[in-house]
């Protein structure tokens, strides 16, 4: 689907100026008269410096633009000079791009990214510094791209774009579920067109050790039940991720979250063994032995390995969630930490650290890690990776470290994009800083942890939600409305299904599945149901679990399939709002707020017909009769609001008592109207919200 003019409110960062369905939104746009037309005529040339990297570039949006209109271009970009050389004469062309001067060989944290972008009724002018610039700039292009009753066309504007932080990232642990090479790149098509320009690839934990290792062939070849990456495809998809404008950060996690290790090499843990991998997800005991010199010459030996098959100048070694029962229960490491004064486990991690950060900086990198890895007699030129919050990450930046945040950017809790949106590095107690110590936070990271996801449907819980702290990363501060954060989140959701992200095919692939031989009234009392409800959040999964879960636990119930936001319920909730804000005179959106209510309260026998024939429909009977019932609770609340008769106090206060018990899960579902009926409920039982007409 093509990016369509809006006319929604902005933040003030656009304030007076009509909004694009462009995300992240730009840091300038001033508005032109007129728009530019895209027909099969459309051309694009390239000046300035040149590259192979930029002709691939061009190559991919002219082929994007074609897949999303549909239309058949006369020619490939026009031919640019060989590599390295300058092309000074500007050719005719739609659209002439002008890219200053190459970037880093190897890409860099702070690389120049702005570009601006001048389109015209007669011609559109794209310039920027770097080759990344360029990049950020076709992707707004694209999104401007839009279907008119003329035909498809850009507005003519001007635009002047750069990011707010430097380092802007999205982090996909492939050790707990892996995770193919194809959804990988697939994603990060996804990243290039939000503007993310860090891909942190987790690549082991106590289920799985992901990468072929040359040195240490047991690593991938007994902790990774033969799920792992080869070098060559490493090299691959890093080459994949720079044609794109991404850093590849990889992630080894120690020492703790080490278990794979020590399947192959069990002679590096402070236990004494044996060690299986992982099949339970959580913190678990095995640890490195700090205090061995064994440990330390086999990772100095494994990460210049690694450094070497990775180029980017940063390298994460984890460092979280270390219980030390290991470490307690070993007498020599006890004897150790006594001798050399180190008073309790984090004295001995901190000890670990200095050490790894030694082996780190020999091979030419700069360590990132999580929060615990901070202690003030490192090395400044490391980063923290805070899922603690802005307090943990101003406390970093004070000490001279530079940080980014991930907390609060957690996609697999399945918070609502707009909770992810109202997170900001710079708040809290990041907001305190001088300007000095404000320029070490380096911006953010969103995290896709894999206990709850496999490839078939972790691109549903990545995206759209992801695209909305891409803009939290890259546009202004002040760019904070979030019912155009939503509109522009959606029209960029169908888009990226352009880019084959399966965010939105995946479900009804599931659905079928769950659903099994059923006639199509039952498949859509099944739609019906799953549309509203939502996994629970944060980690109540294992929480409420029946049984413990595990890496072979299949993910194909319901809970699996149903998205981690609900548009339904959230549509729902607006025309909630809409209505009372109304005093509920609006009378097209009451009849349709009705229908909608009324269908869920008539939906259940459908569903317990399906139940009968599926035993993954099973489990989530309970769920259809809460929904009837809520149903049920709306409609006579909007009786009361439609005839304009205050409720009995009465009926209220047991509409609310019903619905307090309706909103305790069931089958690890949540039903996410709840909270839009309530205010129905409360709004019948004041009678004054909505007068009588």
């Amino acid at each position: 689907m093509i990016a369509i003019l809006g006319t929604l409110a902005s933040g003030s960062a656009l304030a007076q100026q009509p909004v694009l369905n462009v995300m992240p939104l730009p840091a300038n746009v001033q508005t032109g008269s007129g728009q530019l037309t895209i027909d099969a005529k459309f051309s694009l040339a390239l000046t300035g410096y040149t590259e192979a990297r930029l002709d691939r570039s061009a190559q991919r949006f002219e082929r994007q633009l074609a897949r999303e209109t549909g239309l058949v271009f006369a020619q490939e970009p026009q031919a640019t000079a060989k590599s390295g050389a300058t092309k000074t004469e500007a050719p005719a062309a739609t659209l002439l791009i002008h890219t200053a001067h190459a970037g880093q060989p190897i890409q860099e944290l702070g690389e120049d990214e702005s570009y601006t972008l001048e389109i015209t009724a007669a011609g559109a002018k794209l310039n920027a510094e770097t080759p990344l610039g360029t990049m950020h700039g076709l992707q707004t292009f694209l999104q401007l791209v839009a279907v008119t009753p003329q035909g498809f066309a850009a507005p003519a504007l001007t635009i002047q774009d750069k990011p707010r932080f430097p380092w802007r990232g999205l982090m996909i642990d492939s050790a707990r579920h892996f995770i193919p090479m194809e959804l990988l790149k697939r994603n990060l098509d996804g990243m290039e067109a939000v503007k993310m320009n860090v891909f942190h690839w987790h690549l082991s934990e106590n289920q799985g050790f992901r990468v072929e290792s040359k040195k240490f062939p047991k690593l991938h070849e007994l902790g990774s039940d033969g799920l792992y990456y080869s070098q060559e495809e490493v090299r691959e998809l890093i080459e994949y991720a720079r044609d794109r404008g991404i850093r590849v950060v990889p992630e080894f996690d120690v020492p703790g979250h080490s278990t794979a290790w020590f399947v192959g090499y069990p002679e590096l843990a402070s236990g004494p063994g044996p060690y299986e991998i992982e099949r339970r997800w959580g913190i678990f005991d095995p640890a490195f032995d700090p205090t061995s010199e064994k440990t330390y010459k086999f990772l100095n030996e494994l990460f210049g390995e690694m450094a070497k098959l990775f180029p980017d100048h940063f390298f994460h070694v984890g460092g979280d969630e270390v219980n030390g029962k290991e470490w307690d229960a070993n007498p020599k490491i006890k004897a150790f930490m006594q001798a050399n004064g180190l008073k309790n486990n984090e004295a001995l991690q901190s000890y670990f650290n200095k050490k790894l950060q030694a082996i780190i900086a020999k091979h030419g990198k700069s360590m990132v890690g999580w929060d615990e890895v901070l202690a003030p007699d490192l090395p400044h030129d490391i980063v923290i990776q805070s899922w603690r919050g802005q307090e943990s990450l101003a406390a970093a930046a004070k000490q001279g470290f530079r940080g980014i945040l991930s907390n609060g950017y957690y996609l697999d809790l399945g918070w609502s994009a707009a909770r992810h949106y109202a997170v900001d590095p710079m708040s809290g107690a990041a907001a305190t800083l001088s300007p000095q110590e404000q320029l070490r936070i380096l911006g953010g990271e969103s995290c896709m942890w894999s206990e709850y996801v496999n490839a078939e449907n972790v691109d549903s819980r990545i995206w759209p939600r992801n695209a909305a702290i891409a803009e939290r990363l890259w546009s202004p501060q002040n760019v904070t409305d979030v019912p155009s954060m939503y509109a522009r989140m959606d029209a960029e959701s169908v888009r990226l299904a352009w880019l084959g992200l399966t965010h939105k095919t995946y479900y009804a692939q599931m659905l079928q599945r769950i659903a099994g031989p059923a006639t199509p009234q039952e498949l859509a009392a099944l739609r019906t149901l799953a549309d509203v409800v939502e996994p629970v959040k944060d980690y109540a999964r294992e929480q409420l679990a029946t049984t413990e879960p595990t890496s072979a636990t299949p993910l194909h119930r319901v809970v699996d399939a149903v998205s981690l936001e609900s548009d339904d319920a959230r549509h729902f909730g607006v025309l909630v709002d809409k209505y009372l804000a109304a005093s509920c005179k609006d009378d097209d959106v009451g009849a349709e707020l009705r229908n909608e209510l009324l269908r869920w309260r008539d939906n259940d026998p459908a569903l317990e017909s399906l139940a009968q024939k599926t035993f993954l429909v099973k489990e989530v009977v309970p769920v259809s009769q809460d929904l009837a019932t809520l149903g049920k609770i709306g409609v006579a609340a909007m009786d009361y609001l439609i005839l304009g008769s205050q409720a009995p106090a009465v009926w209220k206060t047991d509409q609310t008592a019903l619905l307090a018990e309706l909103a305790k899960p069931k089958a690890q579902l949540l039903l996410v109207p709840l909270s839009s009926v309530q205010k129905l409920v409360d709004a019948a039982g004041v009678g004054s919200a909505c007068a009588s007409k």
